[in-house]
């Protein structure tokens, strides 16, 4: 048995796990918590495009969580058109926004670029929170958006509307595998390798004909567009929106530190990050939210400087010696207990 095979086989058991889980858990409290899990997996996973391979710290991402989920739920309380299409619409809207900032912006060194995110996303939380139309479209200002509950009980796929929790997390999950899937081609593709290049050493890499700019910028449209489709995603399965939940600073920060723990510019960091982070967030706004609202971010911000102190590249790293060492451990006892069976056979 080769290590290649034993990896594949713990690969399709985690992938068995997650699309089985929803059969033998049917507690919604659990269900929800697996649903935000999968959720901040897959917008950390969106985020690590620019935010990881790109070498840069994008504190703004909310607005593109905001801009979708706005887009979409405006489309369908105006218009009747379907959130399946908003979600679209919002992603192309996200991605032209993220080409206007990053054009600019991404020319920045260090601290620079990071501030000019985090206020452009307060910037534009001030103006919707402020704004109870922008021309046709009614924001409502601060009290936000209501989408009404179909009739309980029945699904409405068409208005991305189930009744139980089962639905969304089987969606959530197939936006996650296709965004890892899509993080995988990247990486080994021209315009991964130009990015990681761009991100260590750019002026090395712009003398050797790599265009740094114009990569950071693409990677920006494709993170915007990506993240964009998670703000609709969380619209439909609240209902309601409203600014400080979509387009606010806490949540861009929230994907940093599980990109940062997790270990930024990899696959699998984004995942390990919201595995171990996320649960602490929903028990702590669970048994916590009432006496010490934003616990988890304090909670988070002592785990970053744990991780960071001991492992600065974060838990992929560690983790994934660890684990191929256990792998290289069982195939070594496995293939000698074959050549044992075969040669006493």
């Amino acid at each position: 048995m080769t290590e290649k095979f034993i990896k594949k086989c713990c690969l399709a058991a985690c992938v068995l796990f997650a699309f089985g889980m929803p059969l033998v858990v049917h507690s919604p409290t659990y269900l929800h918590i697996s649903i935000m899990l999968l959720l901040f997996a897959y917008m950390t996973t969106s985020w690590n495009l620019v935010g990881g391979f790109a070498g840069v710290l994008p504190l703004g991402h909310s607005v593109f969580v905001g801009i979708g989920a706005y887009t979409s739920t405006i489309l369908w309380l105006q218009y009747s058109i379907s959130p399946w299409i908003g979600m679209l619409v919002g992603g192309v809207l996200s991605g032209i926004v993220g080409f206007l900032i990053g054009k600019p912006t991404l020319k920045m060194r260090g601290a620079y670029f990071a501030l000019s995110t985090m206020a452009f996303v307060e910037g534009v939380r001030v103006v919707v929170e402020n704004l109870p139309y922008l021309g046709p479209f009614k924001l409502n200002g601060p009290r936000g958006l209501n989408i009404p509950p179909i009739e309980a009980g029945h699904n409405d796929f068409f208005a991305f509307q189930f009744a139980g929790k089962e639905p969304y997390y089987y969606i959530i999950l197939t936006m996650l595998v296709a965004v890892l899937a899509l993080t995988w081609y990247v990486s080994r593709s021209k315009l991964g390798y130009s990015l990681i290049a761009g991100g260590e050493e750019p002026e090395a890499a712009e003398a050797l004909g790599v265009n740094v700019a114009k990569c950071k910028v693409w990677a920006m449209v494709m993170s915007a567009f990506l993240t964009s489709l998670a703000g609709t995603f969380m619209a439909q399965l609240t209902l309601f929106i409203y600014p400080k939940s979509v387009l606010t600073l806490d949540l861009s920060f929230e994907l940093a530190f599980i990109a940062l723990i997790g270990g930024r510019g990899s696959i699998a960091g984004p995942v390990i990050g919201a595995l171990l982070l996320r649960p602490v967030s929903e028990f702590s706004r669970i048994y916590l939210s009432d006496s010490l609202p934003g616990m988890h971010l304090i909670l988070y911000g002592v785990i970053l400087i744990v991780v960071m102190l001991l492992q600065p590249s974060g838990l992929t790293d560690p983790l994934t010696k660890k684990f191929n060492a256990i792998v290289k451990f069982i195939a070594k006892k496995t293939n000698k207990k074959k050549d044992f069976n075969d040669e006493y056979a």
